[in-house]
């Protein structure tokens, strides 16, 4: 251990100017024993720094590095385990607890005991020592191997001073002076003992010497000693007077304290009477304003709100911790509720007069709107009400029962008022309906009373939409008002209403502007209801606060209705907007009736009303989705437009039904079919209302369906056809359906009108080759026979050289076809021509060029086959081709 220790001091501790004092082999406790020593070590430099530096052998080489340091003054306990029993276990607390095994137990007390020593030398900060014996706390140790260093060295260090430069100098001189001073160090150190001896005799020869002065020192301690006795005296007098003044201050200083806490506490006194007074003190003026204020004037009202606002103030007002214990507060509260019950009942029985009064004054007006389309104006009622708003806002804050039941009267007086003045105005409407048209004629052939029409038009309510009775009935009454109307099954328009061909453009025109004034009459009175009854009632009726609004398409029966969701809306906000909804739909309860009973009326007298009914309705509707997409007029004509969707679905429904039951003549020629024509008139009609209309898709949807039916409806009239040829009808129908699509422009029925114009093409070559057939008969079967010959394998030259076919029997052949034979046959075809087509198609030139040139096209094949079989024979038909076109120009004028 000595050998590790001097190799330590060497290597690592006297480069830094340290010097070790003691030393143990430790390892850590509980883990694998990897060997590291702990020194105690001091600087050699003052001040003095003791340290405790943990060093470890390298693994590389038999040499020592410095891996740990810390200063003793950082120790904190010293635990040896054990006082009694022998471990060599012992724990160090610096900034964490460090467990070590010393390699021996005299080592770790050795240690520990050199630690002690540095702690009582060096630091002021004792270190606690615990679980460590006495006998290694004493200020001296047993003898041990570091005994002399632990104890020799630390006394060492304390002894030792290092001489100055004059010191050395002065030795320097004195060693110079004896010339033995090095050669015999014993015989110097003699002569140094003996010359301070003598010194050391002049001393005491000195003080002896001064013993008079000293005796004369001590005679003037004394006196200077009852000096102070006598001052000590007369401070302690001086204490005693400091001593009564300071009680007098130390009074004086608490009655000012008392008297600063009682001006503090009277300030705050003040202070809360000044808040109460402030804050829960009612004018005289704004009280007799809430017990006598006149509500009629605009004038008393303007100062019922004003009091009413200040009263709310008072009530409001948040009270400090304590005022709820004060019985004037208390007494002053129970007022302000009486004064708020009271007025509260004065406001809610005035506006339910104002509400039964309003409700009469607008009643006698109604008489003056029975005979318009019209409806009364509410604006005088609502300007009259909106000055109570602010009183209605304080009734909703203080007293929401009250509120409510104004509400609730509200909506029951209005409700009945608007109802009366609807149901009247959709009455006139109807009566105009049934009056203007020539449908309204026909009902009323019988003598009756116009209580009977209108009865017949009351009969419609309540189905909401739905028509009533048998499409028969109605049908019946088609068949009897026109006696040269087309008969009940060709028509296309019988289903279920009156004839459409009976109904010019002046009555639809009608029909159009009498709804348009119904939609437009009934738009502004919900939107003005709506927007009174928001800010009458202090509702909130558009979204003020961050939110967003997603807007989703809900489609019923094809009809898009938008339906609102508010994300990160308050929940206030949302149940008042449906407040809103709900006071509007019990107040206008009788709107969607009335509209769903003008809609069936409507559409009974008229199925294509239904086309300008949803034109018309979506408009309305796409423009209440704009303003609001969760309005009750929004909502409200979104549920009508469904079933206008619905009766406009009918229509075309029926349409198709009634092309399917179609029935033809077998005595007459077809001509153009019923429901081509009625296409034509409806694909017209419905161009000229949905021009830049919102559901241009819904009746392109129709056309899509309408066009298929009739396609194939014409296909099987054209089957089932007798007197008629297939490909005639055909033709002249697929020719007219061609002619109405490239006049109306539809773009969604391209390709029918592409179909259409092929189909005539195609049926009307059928017709022509069909028709003309073989006109040269014989000739025809002659050639048929050459061509067959050819076609066996025999040169076209060598035919003529064939028995059956040589040039006499073609010569033959020929002479049976002379021109006067060829115009007689040519004239029996155009006037079987003429009997197939129709006049109104007007197509009979068409065949008759389309037969004149299939004839030139034969013709030119016969010439050919001449030219080819026959050639240098001069063999020739009996006309020409110029014949053949003169023969067909003369038959076609002289007819």
């Amino acid at each position: 251990m000595t050998a590790i220790k001097h190799a330590l001091q060497r290597d690592i501790f006297t480069p830094n100017d340290e010097r070790l004092l003691s030393i143990v082999n430790v390892c850590k406790a509980g883990k694998k024993k990897r060997n590291c020593f702990l020194c105690a070590t001091v600087t050699t430099e003052r001040p003095v720094q003791v340290n405790v530096v943990k060093v470890k052998k390298s693994d590389k080489g038999d040499f020592y590095k410095r891996q740990t340091a810390w200063a003793l003054r950082d120790l904190a306990i010293v635990d040896a385990k054990d006082a009694v029993k022998e471990s060599p276990e012992f724990d160090l607390h610096f900034d964490k607890v460090y467990k070590w095994v010393a390699s021996s137990t005299v080592e770790k007390n050795t240690f520990i005991s050199c630690i002690w020593k540095l702690n009582q030398r060096y630091l002021r900060k004792k270190i606690d020592f615990i679980n460590v014996s006495s006998q290694l706390l004493e200020e001296s140790v047993p003898s041990g191997e570091n005994q002399s260093v632990a104890g020799g060295d630390e006394e060492a260090v304390d002894e030792y001073q290092e001489l100055n430069a004059r010191e050395e100098q002065d030795i320097e001189i004195m060693m110079e002076g004896c010339e033995y001073a090095i050669a015999n160090a014993e015989a110097f150190a003699e002569k140094l003992s003996r010359e301070l001896q003598v010194l050391d005799g002049a001393n005491i020869q000195s003080i002896m010497a001064s013993e008079k002065q000293v005796n004369i020192l001590m005679k003037l301690l004394d006196e200077a000693l009852k000096e102070v006795d006598q001052i000590e005296l007369k401070l302690s007098s001086y204490e005693e007077m400091l001593q009564s003044v300071k009680e007098q201050m130390d009074q004086i200083s608490e009655s000012n304290h008392l008297i600063h806490l009682s001006n503090t506490n009277n300030v705050k006194l003040l202070s809360e009477i000044e808040f109460l007074v402030n804050h829960m003190d009612l004018a005289k003026g704004h009280i007799k304003a809430l017990q006598e204020g006149d509500l009629t004037s605009s004038r008393g009202i303007e100062a019922c709100t004003n009091a009413a606002d200040a009263l709310l103030q008072c009530m409001n007002v948040a009270l400090r911790p304590g005022h709820d214990m004060l019985h004037a507060v208390k007494q002053q509260q129970q007022r302000f509720s009486d004064l708020r019950e009271q007025f509260a009942r004065r406001l809610a029985s005035h506006l339910n007069s104002v509400f039964v009064q309003q409700g009469h004054d607008q009643s006698s007006t109604l008489a003056q709107h029975s005979a318009e389309l019209t409806l009364p104006n509410h604006h005088p009622f609502h300007r009259d009400l909106l000055r109570y708003a602010k009183l209605m806002e304080w009734l909703k804050n203080t007293d929401y029962g009250k509120y409510e039941g104004l509400t609730k009267n509200y909506m029951d007086y209005l409700s009945r008022l608007y109802e009366r003045e609807i149901k009247d105005f959709f009455e006139v409407a109807k009566i105009k309906m049934t009056g203007t048209t020539r449908e309204g004629k026909k009902f009323a052939t019988l003598p009756r009373k116009e209580s009977a029409v209108k009865q017949e038009t009351e009969s419609l309510h309540g189905s909401s939409g739905k028509l009533t009775g048998s499409t028969s009935s109605l049908n019946k009454l088609s068949v009897q008002s026109s006696g040269n109307r087309r008969s009940q099954s060709s028509s296309l328009l019988d289903m279920g209403n009156m004839s459409a061909s009976d109904l010019d453009v002046a009555d639809r025109t009608k029909f159009d502007k009498i709804f348009e004034q119904v939609l437009s009459e009934l738009e502004p009175l919900c939107l003005a209801e709506q927007d009174f009854i928001s800010k009458f009632f202090k509702l909130q009726q558009h979204q003020t606060t961050s939110g967003t609004t997603t807007n989703e398409v809900e489609e019923v029966d094809g009809v898009a209705l938008s339906r609102s969701y508010a994300s990160g809306v308050p929940q206030t906000v949302s149940s008042e907007k449906d407040m809103i909804r709900q006071m509007m739909t019990k107040i206008f309860r009788c709107i969607e009736p009335e509209l769903n009973n003008l809609i069936a009326l409507g559409d009974k007298i008229d199925s294509f009303n239904s086309l300008y009914m949803l034109v018309k309705m979506s408009h309305h509707v796409w423009t209440a989705q704009n303003v609001d997409p969760a309005s009750f007029l929004s909502t409200t004509l979104g549920n009508v437009l469904v079933t206008v969707k619905r009766n406009f679905d009918k229509c075309i429904s029926n349409q198709m039904k009634q092309m399917d039951e179609v029935k033809i003549s077998k005595k007459s020629k077809v001509g153009i079919l019923p429901f081509v024509a009625e296409f034509e008139e409806f694909a017209a009609l419905a161009e000229s209302i949905f021009k830049n209309a919102e559901r241009r898709g819904d009746l392109d949807k129709a056309y899509i369906k309408l066009i298929r039916a009739v396609f194939d409806s014409v296909e099987k009239v054209a089957n089932e056809s007798q007197k008629t040829p297939r490909d005639v009808v055909m033709m002249e129908n697929f020719h007219h359906i061609f002619a109405t699509l490239s006049r109306l422009k539809i773009s969604c029925l391209e390709a029918e009108k592409k179909e259409a114009k092929q189909k005539y093409t195609d049926h009307l070559q059928s017709y022509v080759i069909y028709s003309l057939g073989q006109p040269l008969e014989k000739l025809n079967h002659f050639f048929e026979g050459v061509e067959a010959r050819v076609a066996q394998g025999i040169r076209e030259e060598e035919v003529s050289y064939q028995l059956a076919f040589n040039k006499q029997e073609l010569r033959k052949v020929i002479k049976e076809y002379p021109g006067k034979e060829v115009k007689k046959g040519l004239d029996n075809l155009y006037k079987k021509v003429d009997k197939h087509l129709c006049e109104e198609e007007n197509l009979l030139q068409v065949v008759w060029h389309s037969m004149q040139d299939e004839f030139i096209r034969q013709y030119k094949h016969f010439e050919g086959l001449i030219a080819r079989c026959y050639p240098g024979s001069g063999i020739t038909m009996e006309f020409t081709i110029q014949d053949i076109l003169d023969y067909c120009s003369s038959i076609a004028q002289s007819h």
